[in-house]
């Protein structure tokens, strides 16, 4: 299995939050529709042999393409890999760009699955993000998407200052009321380059606080539990038969190609990622060459890469795996890395099948990321 994933690179306004790369002028918008499809066309050589089972739109925003450039997009990715019957094909989306007659048009397109970015239900949490859209555009394009839709999923961000436990639970009822079936939500985190970062240096927004944070996180597990959805990666949680394809297949090591400014590629064995500045993308592809760097990835970096991705899911770390494919020295280290941390009861180990394998308890889950990094390795070569 592998997949494709096309990196939009415009927003009508910038999140006060967010550090991705993007351009709020459409300007340059055809152009690089244009650019995104020769690059489709000038990649096809690097999956020869393999089948595209899941195309992803992300940004930046994709729904400020017309359909039609969506269109043209997909066609460019089937006449240049060979495609499954049924691919997954994503298109994360904007509140205030589903009206209903865009969710019918896209209905009508080869997209089976949208990825919304809801956030909050809270007028004051979405102005205070600097979301383009308002609490209103939320629920009603989630009361529309959901009659042309089978398969949506919306994002929703805890740990924002001020939110009480209260109005974050009832964030998740709502979202849980138009019967979505697969929700990704993340901790407000404050990068450097941002315009959130500036807010709280000052004094004009409250500093994110970790135990809100995890307040929210613990509500946010217990409350989807019980509403049946498995929670399947750290910041995942899906009915079954609904976890995305697309992510699932980057957490489990899966090859795919990334078209677009700042997009990352990833093939097994090296890793590559194109530059992350939108004149310099056009310029370089105009110059019928790809704006990207590679770097091939040593037995230590895939090492720590897997122990990352396979804490965060269910499927764990697989102990067999580790021997197998690293050698006794790197399953030595795990096994002395991850003592105190089964101690503390953080870290366990379960039998699934024959196979060991290293997962995160309940205790030790919002505590992933930090758990993981204790088990990197700086260099067994």
């Amino acid at each position: 299995m592998s997949g494709i994933y096309i990196h939009i690179p415009f927003c009508k306004q910038a999140c006060h939050y967010c550090d991705f790369h993007f351009s709020t002028s459409m300007k340059k918008k055809d152009e690089m529709v244009s650019a995104l499809a020769k690059e489709i066309k000038m990649r096809k050589n690097e999956f020869e042999n393999e089948i595209i089972e899941t195309i992803y739109f992300g940004g930046g925003t994709p729904s400020v393409l017309t359909t039609n450039e969506i269109q043209f997009l997909i066609d460019e990715v089937y006449i240049n890999f060979e495609v499954s019957e049924n691919p997954e094909i994503t298109l994360e989306a904007n509140p205030d760009d589903l009206l209903k007659e865009r969710i019918i048009e896209l209905s009508k397109s080869p997209i089976n699955r949208l990825s919304i970015g809801i956030q909050s239900f809270f007028e004051d949490d979405l102005l205070m993000m600097n979301r383009a859209h308002n609490s209103a555009e939320a629920k009603n394009c989630l009361e529309e998407a959901t009659k042309y839709f089978d398969n949506i999923s919306l994002d929703l961000i805890y740990g924002i200052p001020g939110m009480s436990n209260s109005n974050w639970k009832q964030n998740i009822e709502t979202a849980l009321s138009f019967g979505i079936s697969h929700i990704s939500s993340y901790a407000l985190t404050v990068e450097p380059k941002t315009a959130l970062n500036k807010l709280i240096q000052t004094g004009k927004i409250a500093k994110p606080n970790d135990d809100l944070a995890q307040e929210h996180f613990s509500i946010l597990v217990e409350t989807l539990a019980k509403n049946d959805f498995i929670h399947y990666e750290l910041s995942n949680f899906a009915k079954e038969n609904y976890f995305s394809k697309n992510n699932s297949a980057y957490w489990l090591g899966k090859k795919y190609i990334g078209i677009g400014p700042s997009a990352h590629s990833y093939d097994g064995i090296s890793r590559s990622w194109n530059v992350s500045n939108n004149a310099l993308y056009l310029k370089t592809l105009a110059e019928n060459k790809l704006p990207n760097e590679i770097e091939i990835l040593s037995k230590t970096d895939r090492y720590n890469e897997y122990i990352m991705t396979g804490l965060r899911t269910i499927w764990g770390v697989s102990l067999d795996r580790i021997a197998t494919e690293f050698g006794n020295e790197f399953i030595e280290y795990l096994n002395k890395q991850s003592e105190r941390h089964i101690e503390n009861n953080l870290l366990e180990i379960v039998t699934i099948v024959d196979d060991k394998v290293l997962k995160t308890t309940k205790k030790g889950k919002f505590l992933t990321d930090g758990i993981a990094s204790d088990l990197f390795l700086v260099n067994l070569e």
